[in-house]
C-alpha cells in the first residue's frame, strides 16, 4: 500500500502517536482524537439515520467503545475502527427495532425553514431521498459516496461482497436520481 498526498477536499485528521509523554496518557491521547473524528463520525450517523438525536446517541456509542478498545484502536487506524463500531451500532438498531420506521416525506417538507440556503434545501431533499431507499442500498450509498470510501472499504466494513458493493450503491442512485427527480417536478408545480 503506497501513501499519496492528501488531495484538498480529502478529510485530513492528524493520528497522534501510540506513547507520546506530553499529552498525559491515554485519556489526553483519546480526548484529542476525539476532538477531530467527532464531526467526521456525526456526519456520518446523521447519514445513516436521517435523526439529530439518533446520531448523537450513536455517536457517543460508538465513542465510548472506541475509548474501551483505545490500545487496540490507536494502534491501527482508530477512525475506521470508529466508523465500524458506529455502522454496527446502526444495525443493531435495526434488528432491535426489526423494520425502519419512515418519516412520511411530506411531512417534513414542514420542517423546512423558507429562510434557509439552497443547499439546506438540497440536504433535506437528499436526506428523504436516502430515508426512502431500502437499508442495505441507504448504507452502501452513505458509505461509498457521502463518506467517500472505497469500494473495498464499503464492502470490509460491511460484511459483503465488492461485486454486492457495486450492484447496491448502482441500484441506490438509479432510485435517488428517480427520487430526486420526482422532487423536483412536484417542487415546480
Amino acid at each position: 500500500m503506497t501513501a499519496r498526498e492528501p488531495a484538498a477536499d480529502d478529510v485530513v485528521l492528524r493520528i497522534l502517536p501510540v506513547h507520546d509523554p506530553t499529552l498525559g496518557g491515554r485519556d489526553a491521547e483519546f480526548t484529542a482524537f476525539m476532538q477531530e473524528a467527532e464531526p467526521l463520525l456525526a456526519r456520518m450517523a446523521w447519514l445513516l439515520c436521517g435523526d439529530t438525536h439518533r446520531a448523537e446517541e450513536l455517536v457517543q456509542q460508538a465513542l465510548v467503545r472506541t475509548y474501551v478498545a483505545w490500545p487496540r484502536a490507536r494502534d491501527g487506524d482508530p477512525v475506521a475502527y470508529a466508523r465500524r463500531i458506529l455502522a454496527n451500532a446502526r444495525i443493531d438498531t435495526w434488528r432491535r427495532r426489526r423494520r425502519e420506521v419512515l418519516v412520511d416525506p411530506g411531512a417534513l417538507r414542514g420542517a423546512h425553514v423558507e429562510s434557509a440556503a439552497a443547499a439546506h434545501a438540497d440536504r433535506d431533499r437528499l436526506t428523504r431521498a436516502l430515508a426512502q431507499l431500502a437499508p442495505r442500498r441507504r448504507r452502501v450509498v452513505v458509505l461509498r459516496y457521502l463518506m467517500d470510501l472505497s469500494e473495498r472499504q464499503v464492502a470490509d466494513e460491511l460484511h459483503i461482497s465488492p461485486g454486492a458493493v457495486k450492484s447496491a450503491a448502482s441500484r441506490g442512485l438509479a432510485q435517488l436520481r428517480t427520487l430526486l427527480a420526482t422532487a423536483d417536478t412536484e417542487e415546480s408545480r
